[in-house]
């Protein structure tokens, strides 16, 4: 096989079952791959040097397609409820079939860690047959130093091949697009789409499985720290302000999706940003449209003007998800080492929909294991198809598709660990204020900021709290700098009486949704949930 780029020679795809593959280029740097895209026409160029691609019909994960093997390491710790089952058998014939695909092609290899923690990372090696998908992952996961490659030998191994179709009678999978994680081989075989983010989701699924017996929660959740070294970290599901609120030109940004929580630190997974870009614009998220319009960014399913080659980001024909990824520095404020201390604060976010949630809230440690195993947001009309009013989203520790082990194993690091340091938890509703969504309006990112910053640098602790009469929790009731009347959402509304029917439906839901959890929980955290 022809072999480019650097690697380490005792670490190469010949001792592989890939040794067919015509040509294997290692650990090619940004600009080699920025040009092999264009060459290849995996992509086009934006006006700013943006790599622009799209990818088909999978616009975001195939949540439905993905499976992980069934055998004696994960019969008895995978929780199955969530996660769907391979047999051995049928993976050993997709690997087989995925080593038959690769005859006689190029293959792009990226050795890359996942986790900025040097006791507790995983040595990736990551195979596609796109160049872009290899730039991609070299923004996402991190790279080595370069004297570290010659000596590199991998742990993992995630092979990407977009064209390959997988054959559900020969397979066991449900169409042709196939995500199957073998936790035991610690190998993941991705076919038949071209969606980016799951080769990186795939490496936080076992990140997910093999970190909480050394007793790190692996969190979906970004990260950054104030100028006064203190901590804070963002769980939310897509939608909720995650990377925007993070991406802070005042804190220095650790991370924008994926951490772990380790006894002496927090750190990030990654080594880039994935950022939603739907409506993005200088005004409201300065810094990430700025890393948009960079060279070398890659924009996924962004609908650029064919003479211009301006991107349109208010633009969804292509997809509501689009995204844009880049290398973290393109952040100026960006850490650098991906590490940093334990947390002083606990965010957890919620775009409401309803209209019923407070734009901030004190949660209890007991209450923060309740919203942290719910993970609630709402979905809103015209998202997607057959959505017509706001509706619930409940996403098991923020994360439910990524976590291969029941939420109560997750859920019992995060009450240790905020038992442990002490941590304050908020949540704080980025959704709809005044009505529900189409009767409301969002809330203004201004006031989520302003009351976002008081609690991260700690002067809500002595303002007036009152109790929320449907969930239990602590809102305060004057915030200096902050619009008083959008604290209290019942007074937002026009009909009160409509926002309390609202919010009576809106609890039913949290309870229907927290029942599985009942036996797993103690009882203070039965407890936390609504009480209106």
């Amino acid at each position: 096989m022809e072999k480019e780029g650097r690697f380490n020679p005792s670490n190469t795809l010949d001792d592989s079952i890939f040794a067919a593959a015509e040509k294997a280029c290692y650990n090619f740097y940004q600009a080699q791959l920025y040009e092999l895209a264009i060459r290849n026409g995996e992509a086009n160029v934006s006006a700013a040097g943006a790599l622009v691609t799209k990818t088909g019909a999978h616009t975001g994960r195939a949540a439905r397609d993905k499976f992980t093997v069934r055998d004696a390491t994960t019969e008895d710790t995978v929780w199955w409820d969530n996660n769907a089952a391979m047999s051995e058998a049928h993976f050993a014939a997709l690997k087989e079939d995925f080593a038959a695909h690769a005859r006689g092609r190029t293959l792009y290899v990226q050795d890359l860690y996942g986790g900025a923690d040097p006791d507790n990372r995983i040595k990736v090696r990551v195979i596609t047959e796109n160049a872009w998908h290899a730039l991609f992952i070299r923004y996402l996961l991190r790279r080595p130093a370069p004297g570290e490659i010659e000596n590199f030998t991998h742990e993992m191994t995630v092979v990407d091949f977009p064209s390959f179709k997988a054959d559900p009678a020969r397979h066991g999978t449900r169409t042709s697009t196939v995500i199957a994680l073998n936790l035991s081989e610690q190998m993941v075989l991705i076919g038949d789409t071209a969606y980016a983010g799951e080769i990186k989701k795939s490496v936080f699924t076992t990140l997910n499985f093999l970190l909480p017996p050394k007793g790190i929660l692996p969190m979906h959740c970004s990260a950054n720290v104030g100028p006064d070294g203190d901590t804070a970290v963002f769980f939310g599901l897509s939608g909720t302000g995650k990377t925007t609120l993070s991406s802070d030109p005042e804190r220095t940004l650790i991370g924008d999706d994926e951490h772990g929580w380790a006894d002496h630190t927090v750190f990030n997974f990654e080594g880039g940003c994935y950022a939603k870009t739907i409506h993005l614009s200088a005004r409201a998220e300065p810094e990430i449209y700025a890393a948009a319009q960079t060279w070398g960014t890659i924009l996924e399913n962004v609908v650029i003007d064919p003479e211009t080659r301006q991107p349109d980001f208010d633009d969804n024909s292509l997809a509501e998800n689009g995204r844009a990824a880049y290398p973290l520095r393109y952040i100026p404020n960006a850490c650098d080492t991906g590490m940093t201390g334990l947390p002083d604060n606990v965010i957890m976010l919620t775009a409401d929909a309803f209209g019923v949630m407070p734009p901030i809230a004190r949660l209890t440690p007991a209450q923060a294991m309740y919203h942290f195993l719910s993970g609630y947001t709402a979905k809103v009309a015209g998202t997607e198809a057959g959505v017509t009013e706001p509706e619930a989203t409940f996403s098991a520790c923020f994360g439910a598709p990524f976590m291969p082990r029941h939420p109560s194993v997750y859920g019992n690091l995060l009450r240790d660990k905020l038992k442990s340091t002490g941590a304050s938890c908020w949540l704080l509703n980025t959704g709809w204020t005044g009505g529900p969504h189409g009767e409301g309006h969002r809330m203004p990112i201004r006031e989520t900021r302003a009351l976002l910053h008081r609690a991260l640098e700690g002067r809500l602790k002595d303002v007036e709290f009152r109790t929320d009469p449907w969930f239990g929790f602590q809102v305060p009731v004057f915030v200096p700098g902050v619009v008083s009347s959008i604290l209290d959402p019942r007074g937002t509304w026009r009909d009160p009486d409509a926002y309390d029917a609202q919010a009576r439906k809106l609890t039913a839901m949290f309870r229907k949704n927290f029942a599985p959890f009942m036996d797993y929980v103690d009882d203070d955290v039965k407890a936390a949930g609504p009480i209106g």
